[in-house]
């Protein structure tokens, strides 16, 4: 019996040990929580995540000078992911955070237009829109930096 008390009080550390240090975590993670429901964090979090390809597929499209990869990349997070993202969302985030998005998005559109006037295989053009990439992911991290989806 005495071995089944040490059991339980052993589980019963452990345990805690385990929640306190994820308390200790979320104590330390002082970003600003969106609040946002399982599926609003689940639209949310695949927006990000094609936002992040639209990165990648302009940096690929760049490296291959293909000026055709890095608009169509650009174009799915532009204004049409702004305009697309459910009303719910959008009333749940803070003008700081609109403050980052618009111009982001925006910015993916300044970055369509800077590469449609691009001409073939001009590599300085392409020089200037991967800086202008690098630009445009300041915001994206000063976004992260700021704010999370619990």
């Amino acid at each position: 019996m005495n071995k089944y008390i040490l059991v339980s009080l052993l589980l019963l550390i452990c345990s805690t040990s385990v929640n306190s240090k994820e308390i200790q975590i979320k104590n330390h993670d002082k970003r600003y929580n969106l609040g946002l429901n399982n599926e609003e964090k689940a639209i949310f979090l695949s927006e990000m995540r094609q936002m992040l390809t639209s990165v990648q597929q302009i940096m690929m499209g760049i490296g291959m000078n293909d000026k055709a990869m890095i608009i169509k990349a650009a174009r799915y997070s532009g204004n049409r992911m702004a305009r697309a993202t459910p009303q719910s969302i959008k009333d749940k985030t803070p003008v700081s955070f609109e403050q980052i998005g618009g111009p982001t998005h925006m910015m993916f559109e300044e970055l369509i237009i800077n590469a449609e006037e691009i001409d073939e295989g001009d590599t300085e053009d392409m020089a200037s829109l991967a800086e202008f990439t690098g630009i445009l992911m300041k915001n994206c991290l000063a976004c992260h930096v700021a704010f999370k989806a619990d």
